[in-house]
């Protein structure tokens, strides 16, 4: 997420949050940011060339989805999702 997109949340907090339900989420999101960190470990080169060689695996048995196919189904999801916006905001 971009630092200008943080900030206009961070605004959009400021002007709705009171104190306390500040605190609360800063020390939430400060555990769960703890604990994210401490999840994470490097991929061994095993686990790498694993996750290749199955990837290879996939496609060549054409178990996979064309990336132009993906991109068109959720330009197609948005559409969707815009248009019910508007029906329900005209209603």
């Amino acid at each position: 997420m971009s630092e200008a997109t943080l900030e206009g949340l961070l605004d959009y907090l400021y002007s709705t949050l009171t104190p306390d339900n500040m605190r609360w989420m800063a020390t939430h999101l400060m555990a769960h940011a703890d604990a994210e960190e401490e999840s994470l470990k490097p991929y061994t080169m095993e686990e790498i060339n694993a996750m290749i060689d199955e990837s290879e695996r996939q496609i060549a048995a054409g178990l996979c989805q064309d990336h132009e196919d993906v991109f068109h189904e959720l330009q197609e999801e948005l559409e969707q999702e815009e248009h019910e916006l508007a029906y329900a905001e005209a209603v």
